[in-house]
This record gives structure tokens, sequence and C-alpha cells, in this order.
């Protein structure tokens, strides 16, 4: 028998070598073909302008070269997207990868207070990769339960599943009875939610929910200053956190190099969350001209996630009574902020709070911010280049530069004539992987 095991042993490792001889044992040290996109344009998220002819250059997950100037390898895979333009890969800075929600607002709250995490999971899976293909090649997930987001980064990071980056939030952190606490179920059928869970009371739980989220994973922290719209138990515009609680949640994310995101309808809320150094304002419905002055003056960046508060605003019929009357305030709002926000020159980052309305229909945002002040060009440059500063990723992905991740995006024509085009894409490759197109 020992003898048996011995020359079994033997021929495990002659066959090893001879797999690793000829290659079959470890395919890693193979390199792919170069991919050349050529296309009639290139839009160039440093100035704002269109070049030609539009030409990329593509070595495994990173770009290698761009322009009229860059040099064709020999054995490159060469993909003409005739009239057409090339651009950086999309970002949305305002996601919710971990659900959606639908036309029935009670069958979403069942929904999601009876279905596993595994579960919805799987819900999130599928949301990533529409996500993706709509040419969304980044995200920022502000806000999910049971980690599901998480996971999802994770997933999406080791190739399990398809997906933009993801940046991850964890739970949102406010106080109780707030926009970040559950819904008031009786508090003998659920456990009232924690730190851990973002809920807290007082500036040394704030600090405590910020330190859980990070050692849970989170990439960002957001927190929430004022009310909701979709949530049952609290005013949509009067602040939910003292100042003394905001200033330990952004000052503890600071301090562990995490960016804050603050989500704000209401004005004073907003005026407090800027005292206390946060990085973005989300959605800002009633910010009023002097905040937006001060927005401008610190360089706090604006996420208005105007197709949200245009969906609230189509869907408000649906909604519980004390829902719907938040949802048309919020919705009649919103879009005069922000043409508000624009004449001031409030710096403005590109999200949609996607999963407050379905997932794959992100582009839909630059159309709205055309419609209300933005040119297509400023529309563009707030989702790509000035998405990637606010998210901290700018040595990554928002520019077609080379050594940056090969994050691209082709859509038909000009899109600085015809914004919609961005809604249609003809091509999405992620670090050097086509999703849609290249045939």
């Amino acid at each position: 028998m020992i003898l048996a095991n011995i020359r079994f042993s033997c021929l495990v490792a002659l066959a090893a070598m001879f797999l690793t001889n000829v290659g079959w044992a470890d395919d890693s040290h193979i390199v792919p073909r170069p991919i050349v996109l050529k296309a009639a344009h290139v839009f160039d998220s440093v100035s704002g302008k269109l070049e030609e002819p539009g030409l990329v250059v593509v070595a495994g997950a990173r770009i290698q070269a761009v322009g009229a100037s860059a040099t064709i390898p020999g054995d490159a895979q060469i993909i003409d997207l005739g009239d057409a333009t090339l651009m950086p890969g999309f970002i949305d800075a305002h996601v919710h990868l971990s659900f959606q929600m639908g036309d029935k607002w009670y069958e979403d709250w069942y929904n999601g207070m009876m279905r596993f995490p595994a579960e919805q999971a799987l819900y999130g899976a599928h949301y990533a990769k529409t996500t993706l293909e709509a040419g969304i090649t980044t995200v920022r997930d502000l806000g999910s339960t049971d980690y599901i987001s998480l996971g999802l980064r994770n997933a999406i990071k080791a190739g399990q599943i398809p997906g933009p980056r993801m940046l991850v939030a964890n739970y949102a952190i406010g106080s109780t009875g707030g926009h970040a606490d559950q819904d008031p179920v009786p508090p003998q059928r659920l456990a009232p939610a924690g730190p851990i869970q973002g809920v807290c009371n007082g500036p040394d739980e704030c600090r405590a929910a910020v330190r859980y989220q990070i050692k849970f994973g989170a990439d960002v922290i957001k927190f929430m200053p004022s009310g909701g719209v979709l949530s049952l138990s609290d005013p949509v515009d009067i602040p939910e956190l003292s100042q003394e609680e905001m200033n330990a949640i952004v000052s503890e994310a600071h301090a562990w190099k995490r960016k804050v995101a603050a989500h704000c309808h209401g004005d004073l809320a907003a005026k407090m969350a800027i005292a206390a150094g946060v990085d973005s304002i989300e959605h800002g419905t009633f910010l009023q001209d002097d905040t937006l002055q001060e927005m401008r003056n610190k360089h706090v960046y604006l996420v208005p996630t105007l197709f949200a508060g245009y969906w609230i605003g189509q869907k408000a019929a649906t909604y519980p009574p004390v829902i719907a009357e938040k949802a048309r305030a919020a919705s009649a709002q919103s879009q005069t902020m922000f043409q508000h926000a624009v004449k001031i020159g409030v710096p403005i980052a590109m999200g949609t709070d996607a999963g407050v309305e379905p997932h794959g229909l992100n582009a839909r945002e630059f159309s709205l911010m055309t419609a209300n002040g933005l040119s297509p060009d400023q529309a563009l440059l707030a989702g790509t280049a000035r998405d990637a500063d606010l998210l901290g990723i700018s040595d990554q992905t928002g520019t077609l530069q080379p050594g940056k991740y090969a994050d691209i995006v082709a859509v038909t024509g000009n899109p600085l004539l015809n914004i919609k085009t961005t809604e249609h894409p003809i091509l999405v490759m992620k670090e050097g992987v086509i999703y849609i197109g290249g045939k």
C-alpha cells in the first residue's frame, strides 16, 4: 500500500510538471490582446469638449493611450463604432443597489420585512448587472441593511458577479425615530435598532455608529441630518440630529479617512451639516440661496437626485397619505432648488437615488440636469470627473487618460447635441472587459 501511494504521488507530481510546462496549469501569465476603440469623437472630461478622432487603446484593465497620436499595437483587436462618442464610464454617486421600489408601497414594505437577506442579495445582484449595462461603471451605495451592498461590492470585486465598482456606506446613521430608523413597528415585535444599525442618540453613540460601519467595511459614511420623504414617522425638512451629534459623526469619519454624505432635504439641517464639515449634501430639496452660497464657498458638493424627486412626484398617489404629502412637496421644489444651485455655482455631482426609481435608468439624470440649467458638457462632467473627485477616486477613473481604469462608454452620435443618447449606450467596458456591444 505504501509503495502504491508513493507511485501515485510521483505520477501526480510528473503530471503537474508536464501541465505547467505546456501552460495548462496556470494561464494567469497570458496577456490579453490590446483593444482599440475607434469612434467619431471622444469626450474629454477634463476640458468638457469633444475631440476628434475618438481613439482609445486599452491594455488589460488600463487605458494605454488616447487620441490621434496614440500608437495602435499590431496585434490589437480593433472595434470601430463609427458615428459615436467615447466617454468615461458614468459614475452614480447615490444609489441603493440592495433594493428597488415598485408601484405598490405596501407590497415593497412587506417584501422588505419578509425576505431573508440571502434572497434580497440575489435581487441586488440583478440590479448591479442592470446598472453596469446602463453604462454606470462606478457607484456610491448610500445605505443598505444586512450588509447586502457590502456583499455585492465584495462579490463584484472578486469577479463573481458583474456590476459596477462600488463604494458602500452600510447602514445610514441617524436618530431614533428619524429617517435612518426602522418604520414604527411595535417594539415587542421587532427589536429597536442601535448604533450597530446606525441609530444613535448623543455624540458618543454617534461616534460608535460611525465606527461600527467602518468596522464592517464601509468606504463612506452616510448620515441623516434631516427627515426623509419615504419614511412614515418624521417630517421631511426638520433637523433630526443636534449640532454636537453631527460634529461627532463627521469628525469621527474624517479621522478614519472616510468622506461623509449628508441626507438633507431641509435647509436648517443642511446648514448644520455644512458647519460640521460634510463633503456632500444629498437631495438638498429645500435649500435656500444663502446655504447654496455657503456650499460654493466651502466646496461642498450637491448631489441633487433630480430623477428621484421627479419619480416620487409621479408615484405620490400610490403612497400612504403622510408620505404622499411629503412626496408632492419635495417633487415640486427639487428642480427649482437645482436651478438656483446652478446659477450660484455650487459644485454638482451626479446621483440618482436609484432604488427609489428603477435601476438601469440612471442616465435620465443627465436630461433632468440639462433641462434645469446645466449645459450638456457640464452634466457629463458631473457624472464623470466631478463624481470621481467627490468619491476620492480621481486617480483611478472619471477621465480617459493613460494609466487609469479602462472604464469606457460609447453612445451614438454627439451627446452634446442630444444628451438622451446617454440612456442607450452601444458599448460598456469596465476595467477592460466589454459587457455591452463590441461585436
